[in-house]
């Protein structure tokens, strides 16, 4: 019998799909120090600075993302903004690399939760939205929000 996957979110990225249109997702593992998964467990992150880049020796890497401190950890603890390295599959990455040498493209974090115990992040091929695709964006989501609203109005009466 399958065990139940349980998820638990640590941060999400919620500006990463207003400032980009999300083209493909993936989801990676992370190498992280003991200091670092406690300070998750306790639930505190930033994914907001956060990107991926991939080296030339085809090695993906979580950069920018903030995870403070561990407040009871000693000399031990870890750098807040340190790189981390991405657990993925090689055909992943290399279809990741070829993707981003398009122009406009970029692979940004789109949240970070705990999957069985293990720390995953959800990774996303993005392209940039220009400011007119953002108030575009904005104003289709108010659309459906009004109508929506009037539907169920409608409805009441």
């Amino acid at each position: 019998m399958a065990q139940e996957q349980v998820r638990k979110l640590v941060a999400s990225n919620r500006k990463a799909r207003h400032d980009y249109f999300i083209e493909d997702v993936f989801e990676a593992g992370l190498m992280l120090t003991g200091t670092e998964v406690k300070a998750l467990r306790a639930g505190r992150a930033s994914l907001v600075d956060g990107f991926c880049s991939i080296d030339n020796r085809g090695e993906a890497w979580l950069e920018g993302v903030h995870i403070p401190e561990y407040s009871q950890g000693t000399w031990t603890n870890h750098a807040p903004r340190r790189k981390r390295k991405l657990l993925m599959h090689r055909h992943e990455i290399e279809r990741l690399q070829s993707k981003t040498q398009e122009k406009g493209h970029t692979i940004v974090p789109l949240s970070l939760y705990f999957l069985d115990g293990r720390a995953k992040v959800e990774i996303a091929l993005a392209r940039g939205k220009k400011e007119y695709d953002k108030r575009q964006t904005l104003r289709e989501k108010q659309d459906t929000r009004e109508a929506q609203r009037a539907i169920s109005t409608h409805r009441d009466r």
